[in-house]
């Protein structure tokens, strides 16, 4: 079976084929919310080369409303024969939610958190590094979802101390020659780079603490097209898995039984 997964953020928008759980291809493009269901139509067959009809079904998870209005239409108009899953409240993933209000936890959080527990079983911390926001979500040993938190992501973070800093700018997000800098641009590097790594430290050191598990018995996950920014500063993961929100988009979607 092959699948054309897809995960909308703010930022950017993922895609991949998965074909027998393995990702085969991949795909990062900017989300543009003024994008309508024909321009997405046009750039996915730009992208896939292959007809899209021969696909055996397109998952999707978004986290920008006005992005997945223009998913809808275009799957309704552009792809009505092939399979398709949408996930959104109420679709069967497996992952039992124990928040106050579980249809308010994003999506591409949900799908993390089936993927991870698929892969590496509970308790397992994952760490998703998108642009927007840095995620962390918690599943507890008995595959339960018990929460999370969400922390300014690395590239909004520089962009406002470029926008609201005077004499700062942006600059390229890369490893700084060491921690104390000798320039300004390192310097932000320097604070967004190893900043990043010792929040990410902290707060897994806390979830697992709170989490009352043995910390050598927590997988922590790191994902998110940035993780490999901070993956080498940062001891607290076991694992890097990249393509993780396709992989669970891959399981929801063997999950469910999406119309034709």
């Amino acid at each position: 079976m092959t699948l054309l997964a897809v995960d909308v953020g703010n930022s950017h928008t993922i895609l991949g084929l998965v074909a027998d759980g393995e990702v085969v291809a991949d795909w990062r493009v900017a989300t543009d919310e003024r994008r309508t269901a024909d321009d997405w139509a046009v750039l996915l067959r730009g992208l896939v080369g292959a007809p899209l009809d021969e696909l055996d079904g397109i998952a999707v998870c978004a986290t920008v409303p006005a992005v997945l209005h223009e998913w809808r239409d275009m799957l309704a108009r552009h792809f009505a024969g092939v399979a398709s899953l949408v996930v959104e409240p109420g679709v069967r993933t497996g992952l039992p939610v124990l928040t106050d209000n579980p249809r308010e936890v994003g999506t591409d959080r949900i799908i993390n958190a089936l993927a991870a527990v698929d892969a590496y079983g509970g308790p397992v911390v994952v760490v998703d590094f998108g642009g927007t926001a840095t995620t962390f979500d918690v599943v507890n040993g008995s595959g339960q979802y018990v929460g999370g938190a969400i922390t300014p992501g690395i590239e909004i973070s520089i962009e406002a101390l470029g926008r609201r800093g005077a004499q700062l700018r942006k600059v390229e997000l890369q490893r700084p020659r060491s921690v104390i800098a000798k320039n300004t641009v390192e310097a932000l590097q320097s604070g967004i780079i190893f900043g990043v790594a010792s929040q990410v430290e902290g707060m897994v050191a806390r979830l697992v603490a709170e989490l009352g598990a043995d910390p050598s018995d927590v997988r922590v996950v790191a994902t998110g097209y940035l993780a490999g920014l901070v993956l080498d500063e940062c001891r607290c993961f076991t694992d890097h898995a990249p393509w993780l929100t396709l992989r669970g988009l891959d399981l929801a979607f063997s999950r469910n039984a999406p119309a034709k």
